[in-house]
């Protein structure tokens, strides 16, 4: 009797180790690869708003002149102030990079389905590096719209990293790796705008092309990821798993740039009128969350360089704050949370950054900004990651993959439009309506998710 009980309980410790999985080596292969990316891709953030200044006094002759003399009329009728012609060319070249990130995205994952993640994935990595290059080289307006327009057509590996880590895990490890990603972001966006703040504060802003060393820096990681992946990486989709046919992939592709597709779920077969419904809810509210929250996330730096006088070193300070607030709840808190609180933690979210958008807009001082980020970096904290756990629970488990993909690209969606509306109205308006009206209009995502009756839906 005593032996068998200690077999019993010999084999229950053995079963308890084998469900303990390690996370596969590749999937911090992964994590590396795109903090490189990401510390290249927020360098320039602090940078943004005296990038735009430099255009505007040293393209007289160029694209920058010439859409500032399109929209003159306009502007002295509305008696809007010229320096805030980069928060309008801002918004274009955001919402431009984000537009195009969410078409090349789906086309990038479908040619990995074919020939492999890793060779389109270097491919994607070779015009990152590319796109640096020509900025540093961006004598004109003209060429540094051109360099962004390679960045954004490039930016596919971000969606092909997630690909990489669902290749290598499976059920159990994968949550482990995908909170990988989430700290690879984490971390970019805290030392990345440090990274650009100290170039900034080092370089000689009246000097011809002050910008060409911060760039040639991002360039720099981008090719130490390019060398990184080439060496360390090994290709996560055996040929036998790929698929055949690359029309086949191409048209699968195009569902997630379709909008009437994206939000009507057409490609996810089989799930209950109900789920159907719950699925288009949610989703639209996270798209109306993403529009309005992207256009102050993106407009939030002109608000702190032409409103407070702030220096790239300012403007990285704020970064690193809310950063570290993202990365300490995310971490501390949510991961934590019940899956039953994931409804209420995602209104909790909803709610709060509506008076992080008035105080912002009604700012005078430091101390008011600092309050209003305060409050908007707790509510990011909550709100992405509940509203993706919301989601992540319908559907059958061969489904979650399509499911998530298309959540993916009605964010990407949303950031597209974002940051070009939110620019125009603070180029019309002021920042002050912008944010009001914005906050304001956060009240319909909240009350939304909070009147849609979940619990009983979803199959936990």
């Amino acid at each position: 009797m005593a032996a068998t009980k200690e077999k019993i309980l010999t084999n229950g410790d053995k079963k308890g180790k084998d469900s303990t999985e390690k996370t596969p080596t590749g999937v911090y292969i992964v994590f590396v690869s795109m903090l490189l990316d990401l510390l290249s891709f927020t360098l320039i953030l602090p940078l943004f708003p005296s990038l735009l200044e430099y255009y505007e006094q040293h393209d007289k002759n160029g694209l920058y002149s010439y859409l500032s003399s399109s929209i003159r009329s306009f502007q002295e009728f509305m008696q809007i102030p010229t320096k805030f012609n980069s928060v309008l060319f801002g918004g274009c070249l955001g919402s431009m990079f984000s537009f195009l990130q969410f078409v090349a995205s789906p086309i990038v994952g479908a040619l990995s389905d074919v020939h492999g993640r890793k060779p389109v994935l270097l491919i994607c990595l070779v015009g990152i590096a590319s796109s640096y290059l020509l900025w540093a080289y961006s004598r004109n307006f003209g060429i540094f719209v051109l360099a962004r327009f390679i960045g954004g057509l490039s930016k596919g590996n971000i969606s092909l990293s997630m690909a990489i880590i669902t290749d290598m895990t499976n059920q159990k490890t994968r949550g482990k790796g995908m909170a990988l990603v989430g700290i690879a972001f984490s971390l970019g966006f805290i030392v990345g705008p440090m990274i650009g703040a100290i170039f900034s504060k080092i370089s000689d802003k009246s000097a011809e092309q002050w910008f060409y060393y911060p760039a040639i820096f991002a360039m720099i990681l981008a090719v130490a990821d390019i060398i990184f992946v080439v060496f360390c990486l090994k290709e996560s989709l055996p040929r036998e798993k790929r698929s055949k046919q690359l029309f086949d992939s191409l048209s699968q592709a195009t569902h997630y740039i379709n909008i009437r597709s994206l939000f009507t779920y057409v490609q996810v077969k089989g799930l209950s009128r109900r789920d159907l419904d719950d699925l288009k809810r949610i989703s639209f509210i996270y798209f109306v969350y993403l529009f309005i929250y992207s256009g102050l996330e993106f407009t939030i730096t002109f608000l702190m360089y032409h409103h407070f006088n702030y220096t790239s070193i300012d403007q990285a300070k704020m970064f690193l704050t809310t950063g570290v607030i993202m990365t300490i709840l995310q971490g501390g808190v949510v991961r934590r949370l019940s899956p039953n609180l994931s409804q209420k933690s995602a209104v909790f979210g909803l709610y709060l950054i509506i008076p992080s958008f008035i105080i912002i807009g009604f700012a005078k001082n430091s101390f008011m900004l600092y309050a209003g980020m305060v409050l908007f970096a707790i509510s990011t904290a909550f709100v992405v990651t509940c509203l993706t756990t919301l989601i992540s629970r319908y559907g059958s488990f061969d489904q979650k993959g399509s499911i998530l993909g298309i959540f993916r690209s009605i964010g990407a969606l949303a950031r597209a439009v974002g940051p070009i509306i939110a620019s125009l109205c603070f180029w019309s308006f002021g920042a002050k309506v912008t944010y009001v009206v914005g906050g304001i209009m956060l009240f319909y995502p909240a009350l939304t998710l909070q009147s849609l009756n979940l619990s009983q839906k979803i199959q936990y």
